[in-house]
């Protein structure tokens, strides 16, 4: 029998992709803190892309990245509050096989001791999308900074173990 282990360690390939209407790669710092971050944890960053808020062209881009056979990890920034533009949760969701729901409370938790109330406004969820994991994380850095520092880079190996052990 394998031994279940919560300390799994993993060097995993990610890709980034941000949710904007206004940011461009040279002046994403939401972008570069994420990749610097997942770079610092032992991982590589094989795409960083920025698309409009638009539902297509959201999933669009989520499914190409999770195509790609290189990528085990899908992380996206930008759009999971409740305005009108905020569109990624949505576009996401329906390519989930499995929803992490822990992912979402956690964050809303650590999210409500820094920014208070204004923490159950945020959508943010992860699950499982055709062997791989996807992470959908609000656009300002202080929220990815919070959601990598403290919940998916300490737990990467973990949940990569429990989704490719499957296979």
């Amino acid at each position: 029998m394998e031994e279940h282990r919560r300390d799994q360690r993993a060097e995993a390939v990610c890709a980034l992709l941000v949710t904007s209407d206004v940011r461009r790669t040279e002046t994403d710092e939401t972008g570069s803190t994420a990749v610097r971050l997942l770079e610092e944890g032992g991982h590589s960053v094989a795409a960083h892309v920025i698309v409009k808020n638009d539902t297509i062209q959201i999933r669009e881009a989520v499914k190409g990245l999770l195509g790609d056979g290189r990528v085990q990890v899908v992380i996206t920034s930008g759009g999971t509050g409740i305005g009108a533009k905020d569109r990624t949760v949505d576009a996401v969701t329906p390519l989930l096989d499995k929803r992490i729901e822990g992912f979402g409370e956690l964050f809303r938790r650590l999210s409500y001791e820094e920014v208070g109330h204004s923490a159950i406004l945020s959508r943010a969820t992860a699950g499982v999308a055709g062997g791989k994991l996807v992470f959908c994380l609000p656009g300002s850095r202080n929220a990815v900074e919070l959601a990598l520092k403290e919940i998916i880079i300490p737990a990467l190996g973990h949940m990569i173990w429990e989704v490719e052990r499957g296979r």
